[in-house]
């Protein structure tokens, strides 16, 4: 087979089994037909299996990272997505960076859908989307439809996930978000940075917690170190559903569109940094309406947004709100 040169002369990088892993500007039909093998794991996954399963004897990981060429020392991260990843995402080699990425399919790991399939089997057992949009004295057969909905939304969801090891460059793992978000690839965790191959399988274990993170629907790709707190929430879905219900329980008896009206208004709050008048430009309303809208939603909590503690109570029930089901519609013109 003919190995296409980069810019510098050089020869790409082979992988196990003389797969190029480096930049080819043309790939010929036999290269991309074995990288596409090798994303859904018939190459790569039997390497990566032992690093990312975390539970691999030492020297099954040693030979699996010689056998991939992972350096001993460097650099990782691990990224998990919920749906296929861009083929030009697998066909292009090191980024200019030099930045490096090798796939493979989230089933060859064993473990990586428990901790999503705890997380969506809460959710469908809770009704929550339903709860949201029908209040939760809605009748049982709304509830069991709906979560019928969603256990096949969360099958697709598993059976769409791929998994990838990066090498970073220098840029770190903020480079490897942009890249990901360049070639439309998502929704997608991002673990933080390991030094080993090693600790790629709890990284592995963070970047699925990552993703959980991601608003259902979205497409975005989130770093797990800037959703510590969700990440938290999803981790124990159980105490997640409790939060919910203690602290939003009676907003959530609301008629929906009355809910989503004040759920908004604390979101344009929140994303305004407490500022009443951005969020009231934001929402296109008076900020005595924002006023009104945010004191009804402090009586109905039993919650002050001037307290910080009792603040970090909203903040947190408005997290598992936004994780059950897609955001609520922002209304302006109904009343306060």
């Amino acid at each position: 087979m003919h190995a296409h040169r980069r810019g510098d002369g050089r020869a790409p990088a082979r992988g196990a089994g003389g797969i190029l892993i480096g930049h080819q500007e043309r790939p010929d039909p036999g290269t991309e037909r074995r990288m596409r093998r090798m994303r859904r794991g018939t190459r790569y996954g039997a390497l990566l299996g032992p690093l990312l399963a975390g539970d691999a004897a030492p020297d099954l990981v040693a030979r699996a990272a010689r056998g991939l060429g992972l350096p001993e020392r460097g650099r990782y991260a691990v990224v998990v997505l919920g749906a296929p990843v861009p083929p030009a995402a697998v066909v292009q080699g090191p980024d200019t960076d030099g930045t490096r990425w090798w796939w493979g399919a989230a089933a060859s790991f064993p473990g990586t859908e428990a901790g999503r399939e705890g997380w969506e089997v809460q959710r469908a057992q809770e009704g929550w989307e339903d709860r949201r949009a029908h209040g939760p004295r809605e009748g049982r057969g709304a509830r069991e439809a709906q979560a019928g909905r969603e256990a096949q939304e969360a099958q697709a969801g598993r059976e769409a996930r791929e998994v990838a090891v990066v090498l970073l460059g220098p840029a770190g793992p903020a480079r490897a978000v942009v890249r990901l978000r360049e070639l439309g690839a998502g929704p997608g965790g991002v673990s933080p940075v390991v030094g080993s191959p090693a600790e790629l399988g709890a990284a592995r274990r963070l970047a699925g917690t990552a993703l959980l993170t991601c608003e259902p629907g979205s497409r975005e790709i989130v770093r797990l170190d800037e959703r510590l707190p969700a990440a938290l929430l999803v981790s124990r879905p159980e105490l997640s559903t409790r939060l919910l219900a203690e602290v939003f329980g009676p907003l959530l008896t609301l008629v929906p569109a009355e809910r989503s009206l004040l759920v908004g208004t604390l979101e344009a709050w929140m994303e305004c940094g407490g500022s009443v008048g951005r969020a009231a430009a934001r929402l296109g309303c008076h900020r005595n309406t924002v006023f009104n809208r945010l004191r009804r939603l402090e009586r109905l909590t039993a919650r002050s947004l001037s307290r910080p503690r009792e603040l970090v109570d909203l903040v947190l029930a408005l997290d598992v709100l936004r994780l059950s089901s897609a955001p609520p519609r922002r209304l302006s013109s109904a009343p306060p």
